[in-house]
């Protein structure tokens, strides 16, 4: 009997060690997809960088993506006391001016946490 439970133990341990090192891999590949795909609100990579390109210099609007979220942007960057500037961008990061009534601060976050970049428009 102890010899079953001994056998279950090391198969349930494999299986765990597996299912783990699959995760990691998925969490890889959806990393990989995003940046080759974009995010749901520009067509593909290539455009999110192109639309954030032509915002340096002005004020956006920034959604994170769920796992990516940004307690400053949340809290101060899109309500309506605070405001975000894009001061400078790439094809991997994006270097942004938030200014609330708490404080300024800069921050550099990378294009794949953003679901969506919107410019306001006053």
């Amino acid at each position: 009997m102890e010899v079953l439970g001994f056998i279950f133990g090391i198969f349930g341990l494999m299986a765990y060690l597996e299912s783990s090192s699959l995760k990691k891999r998925v969490d890889e590949l959806e990393r990989e997809l995003t940046k080759i795909k974009g995010t749901s609100f520009h067509e593909d990579r290539t455009t999110l960088v192109q639309a954030v390109n032509t915002y340096v210099g002005k004020k956006v609007n920034i959604e994170m993506k769920e796992d990516h979220g940004d307690m400053d942007i949340i809290n101060y960057g899109n309500s309506k006391y605070g405001s975000i500037t894009v001061l400078d961008s790439d094809d991997e990061w994006l270097l942004i001016h938030i200014e609330s009534p708490k404080e300024n601060m800069d921050k550099l976050i990378r294009l794949e946490s953003i679901e969506r970049i919107s410019l306001i428009v006053k």
